[in-house]
């Protein structure tokens, strides 16, 4: 079995964001580590999308924490949360 091949670093689209987008200077670019130039980009990258949770896991956690419908508590007594 025969190691992957190796990806070449993508300077021209790092390049482009580093000096365009965060329009650091070439001296600030250069000095940047790529883990440090990572970070950045990670910053400007949409958030991950969470999967809704399925019907079970639902009900599941609805039977665990019920909303509130009744509290004897003074200042809540008589009131119907949600």
């Amino acid at each position: 079995m025969s190691a992957p091949a190796a990806v070449p670093f993508p300077w021209r689209e790092v390049m482009a964001f580093g000096l365009g987008r965060l329009r650091w200077p070439p001296d600030v670019f250069w000095a940047a580590s790529p883990r440090e130039i990572f970070a950045a980009i990670e910053a400007y990258r949409p958030p991950q999308a969470v999967e809704a949770p399925s019907r079970t896991t639902l009900d599941a956690l609805m039977q665990a924490h019920p909303d509130l419908v009744s509290c004897d508590h003074d200042d809540w007594k008589g009131r119907i949360d949600g």
